[in-house]
């Protein structure tokens, strides 16, 4: 698809702008800092995004066509734009102020964990982080194991030295993937929501999210077998400004197993 296709090229782009070197690290807890985002402090969050085949495991989103701005992604959290994340900057310098926004392992977690309040996630599995791209596996551990959620794409924002990172997606994977609506595209009233998933026994919620509160929710979606998924989302008390949906599967081993996001804007 063409979506795959740009984003596969702006990530070669990014590779290349570094020097093709990328740090890759293992599985790691995560301590959240006692300094964590409020819904006050919001006025600069949100959360992520999706939309690609389900047959292949790949970014689901890439930049989209320019509109003017400094930012071609839908920015989900902890920032809401490139203006929020510059007063971040502006604050943070000098004094270190939330220190945790600089860490791309740390603010995935937080928004599986805290975001989501998907809170069984709670550590880093592994990522790949270059100067401005990472792309960070959050799992959850059970039974001695440890599980794999979702590899949450983050970029870095703002401007100048110390950008921080923003959550703008995840990746679809050939068993869970959520490619409807499509990643940037406005949304209001009630939409359809859908994907990929393979599986056994599973049950699907969709949520969808704002920095003030919930605005949209369904459950539950069986499913089993390699199938689509669709399900009607109404949206309700929505703001203009990102809306991050989220679909979320377990019961197994967790709570919440596997989940896969999309990034899409009301108003």
């Amino acid at each position: 698809m063409r979506r795959e296709l740009v984003a596969a090229l702006a990530l070669t782009l990014t590779l290349a702008a570094c020097g093709g070197a990328g740090t890759t690290t293992q599985s790691t807890s995560v301590t959240h800092s006692s300094s964590t985002p409020s819904s006050a402090s919001a006025s600069s969050s949100t959360a992520s995004g999706t939309a690609t085949s389900a047959a292949s495991a790949s970014p689901a989103h890439g930049p989209l066509p320019s509109n003017g701005t400094s930012f071609v992604y839908v920015p989900l959290w902890p920032f809401a734009s490139v203006a929020a994340a510059e007063q971040w900057q502006r604050e943070a310098n000098p004094g270190g102020h939330q220190p945790w926004h600089l860490d791309a392992g740390q603010i995935a977690v937080m928004f599986a964990s805290q975001y989501l309040n998907f809170t069984e996630i709670n550590r880093v599995v592994r990522q790949t982080v270059t100067a401005s791209d990472a792309h960070v596996t959050v799992g959850y551990t059970a039974g001695g194991t440890t599980g794999t959620a979702a590899v949450i794409h983050l970029v870095r924002i703002g401007s100048g030295a110390a950008r921080p990172w923003e959550v703008v997606g995840t990746d679809d994977t050939a068993t869970f993937s959520l490619t409807e609506p499509p990643y940037g595209s406005r949304v209001a009233g009630t939409i359809a929501v859908g994907g990929h998933i393979a599986g056994v026994d599973e049950s699907i919620r969709v949520t969808a999210r704002q920095l003030h509160g919930v605005v949209g929710g369904y459950c539950c979606l069986p499913a089993g077998a390699s199938a689509p998924w669709s399900v009607p989302l109404r949206l309700t008390g929505t703001q203009p400004g990102p809306v991050t949906i989220v679909a979320s599967t377990g019961g197994h081993l967790a709570v919440v197993e596997r989940f896969t996001v999309t990034g899409v804007r009301s108003g």
